[in-house]
């Protein structure tokens, strides 16, 4: 996972749906510097959410524990 308090995402391949194991997490759209004004997702009792700023499509999987589902959709922090 990442050094992040709320998990971030984003959706760099463009992909149709990505699976998440966070109800409560930030879409950044794809990476920097193309990445979006950070939107923060909350799914509250739904189990799929859809951005309002990039249209990307986040279905929850309580299996992943935080990640996502391809991992290369997490956002890693580059702190040391």
């Amino acid at each position: 996972m990442s050094d992040y308090a709320i998990p971030h995402f984003h959706n760099q391949p463009g992909l149709p749906k990505i699976r998440v194991g966070a109800k409560e997490f930030m879409c950044i759209g794809a990476l920097p510097p193309f990445d979006h004004p950070h939107v923060y997702i909350d799914m509250g009792s739904d189990n799929e959410a859809i951005c309002p700023y990039c249209s990307t499509h986040y279905v929850y999987d309580q299996s992943l524990h935080g990640h996502a589902d391809p991992a290369e959709c997490e956002v890693v922090s580059q702190a040391a």
